[in-house]
């Protein structure tokens, strides 16, 4: 799945924490049904959401819940600024 090769193709200081799979998976369980069964939009939503969670990470940003809300956050204004132009 190209979401979990994002995380794997990451670069970090140190090895990645399960937090990033474990915030994606919870932000995910919040929005899937915004995408109802259309695989083309699941997966450009979910790779959005990947890059959403992986541009918020750094040294002090590994809690579970503030990355979920984050990267929900980040994903929304992403989308925002994208159909304003």
């Amino acid at each position: 799945m190209k979401t979990r090769a994002l995380i794997d193709g990451a670069s970090y200081d140190t090895k990645p924490s399960p937090a990033i799979s474990k915030a994606f998976d919870a932000a995910w369980a919040e929005i899937a049904w915004i995408f109802g069964k259309d695989e083309l939009a699941i997966q450009t939503a979910r790779e959005q959401l990947m890059r959403a969670v992986l541009s918020i990470v750094g040294d002090d940003s590994w809690n579970v819940d503030s990355l979920k809300r984050a990267a929900l956050e980040r994903m929304a204004s992403d989308y925002r600024r994208m159909i304003r132009h």
